[in-house]
C-alpha cells in the first residue's frame, strides 16, 4: 500500500478524527475550509495563527506529504496550509504542539545540515523526514518529539486534503447522489473478493 492510499483510508473514516488529543468532526473540517476560502477570496493573506516563516514551512511540509499527482494537485494547491491555520484558531490546545513542532523541525534540520528546513535542499528535507516519518526502535533521545509532531501534522494534512472538494474528487467520492436503480457492485470487485451478486444480496 502506497503512502497516498494509506492517507486516503484515514480520510475515509466515518468517525471523528482525533489529532493530538483533539477531536475534529466533519463540521469542524467544513468550518475551517469555509474560513480558508473566505480568506483566499479576500486575497489579503489573512491568517489566524501562523507567522510568515511558519506558514512557508507548513506549505513545504504539507506538499512533501501530499505532492501533486496525475489526479489532483498538492496539499497547498487545494488550500491545506490555510485550512490548518484556521484549525489552529478553532483548537487552541493544538497551537503549542504545532508551533513547538515547527521550531523542533528547524532546530533538528540545522543540527543535521546546518540550515533551517526551508533553507535545506529537497533531498536534505526528505532525509530529515525519513528520520521521523516512521516509528522506529532505539531512536535518538530527541527524535520521539519529532515523530509525534510529524504524526499529528501528517494526519491534519490528510484530513484537510481529503475533506476538500478537490480531495473528494480525488477519492471519486459518490455519496449524496440519487441512484435510480441498484445494479449491484462492479463484477471485477466481486471477482476480486470471490463473491457473487446473490451472495452480496444475502449479506
Amino acid at each position: 500500500m502506497d503512502r497516498r492510499t494509506s492517507l486516503k483510508l484515514l480520510a475515509l473514516s466515518p468517525l471523528p478524527i482525533v489529532i493530538g488529543g483533539c477531536t475534529l468532526t466533519g463540521e469542524d473540517l467544513e468550518h475551517a475550509h469555509e474560513a480558508a476560502a473566505v480568506a483566499t477570496a479576500q486575497g489579503d493573506g489573512t491568517r489566524a495563527f501562523f507567522t510568515d516563516p511558519e506558514f512557508e514551512t507548513v506549505t513545504v511540509l504539507a506538499d512533501l506529504i501530499i505532492p501533486a499527482d496525475d489526479r489532483s494537485g498538492s496539499a497547498s494547491d487545494v488550500g491545506v496550509p490555510l485550512f490548518m491555520d484556521f484549525i489552529m484558531r478553532d483548537f487552541p490546545t493544538m497551537q503549542v504542539p504545532m508551533r513547538g513542532g515547527l521550531a523542533w523541525l528547524d532546530a533538528h534540520t540545522r543540527r543535521r545540515v546546518g540550515r533551517t528546513f526551508l533553507e535545506a535542499t529537497d533531498a536534505e528535507r526528505r532525509s530529515v523526514l525519513d528520520e521521523i516519518a516512521y516509528k522506529k526502535e532505539d531512536v535518538e533521545p530527541d527524535l520521539p518529539h519529532g515523530v509525534a509532531f510529524f504524526n499529528r501534522f501528517r494526519d491534519l494534512t490528510a484530513s484537510g486534503f481529503w475533506s476538500s472538494k478537490e480531495g473528494m474528487d480525488d477519492l471519486q467520492y459518490l455519496g449524496n447522489r440519487v441512484v435510480p436503480q441498484w445494479t449491484g457492485p462492479p463484477q471485477e470487485e466481486l471477482d476480486r473478493l470471490g463473491l457473487s451478486f446473490d451472495a452480496w444480496e444475502t449479506v
